[in-house]
């Protein structure tokens, strides 16, 4: 990996790149306004997220996607694509990724160019695909020559800071306690980047966290939310 696609690397996977990410508590508000997110019970939840949906689920779609995308194969992308927007159960978890992947891939074809981006937007625009944050991502970093491994490495640290920072906004933990459950996040972050990087076919993209599903639902009814999701 070159240092020109490390620093376009760290650009997109920045928190201040604007994804929309930071609208997202990724049902960590489901959770606390169901009393389920106790301080204690975050890193446990955290986990179970790395584990059980954004590994096997979003990471898995971006390697597929980056895999895709560099050996120019656009049909396997869009079965990807596909395929992890139909795991994706509940509404606003699927319009949370594609407004979100959408934002990505509008900003970083105005910022990075490439043929890979612009291909991309060509069929989200045709209604051919989604364009899920997770596969646009994977799409993106493949034509900044960012390899599948650091991508998904990347992407999930992103996610689980995004996580955590929802967390210290609703005033579940200080922004220290925050910092020791992402460190503490690290070798689940390695496990899920380890799943995904051993995905061969858009099937094994997955997810099985049922409660997560019953809390988003509910959450998509809430009379008052700070986020999105």
């Amino acid at each position: 990996m070159n240092l020109a696609s490390l620093l376009a690397q760290l650009q997109l996977t920045d928190s201040a790149f604007p994804s929309g990410l930071y609208t997202l508590s990724h049902g960590l508000e489901g959770y606390i306004q169901s009393g389920l997110a106790g301080p204690a019970d975050l890193p446990g939840l955290l986990a179970d997220l790395l584990r059980h949906a954004v590994g096997p689920g979003d990471a898995t779609a971006l390697v597929l996607a980056h895999r895709a995308a560099a050996e120019g194969d656009w049909d396997r992308l869009v079965a990807a694509d596909r395929r992890l927007h139909a795991v994706k159960l509940t509404r606003e978890l699927r319009s949370a990724a594609t407004r979100t992947g959408r934002q990505v891939l509008d900003t970083a074809g105005r910022v990075f160019g490439g043929p890979a981006a612009g291909k991309l937007a060509d069929l989200v625009r045709a209604g051919a695909t989604p364009g899920n944050h997770a596969v646009v991502v994977g799409t993106v970093h493949a034509g900044l020559g960012v390899p599948e491994r650091q991508a998904v490495a990347g992407d999930l640290f992103a996610f689980a800071s995004s996580w955590t920072a929802a967390a210290v906004r609703m005033g579940r933990v200080d922004f220290r306690q925050a910092q020791a459950i992402l460190y503490g996040a690290h070798p689940d972050i390695a496990r899920a980047a380890a799943i995904a990087l051993a995905a061969r076919s858009p099937y094994d993209i997955h997810a099985s966290v049922p409660l997560a599903d019953i809390v988003s639902a509910a959450h998509e009814r809430a009379e008052a939310r700070l986020f999105t999701t």
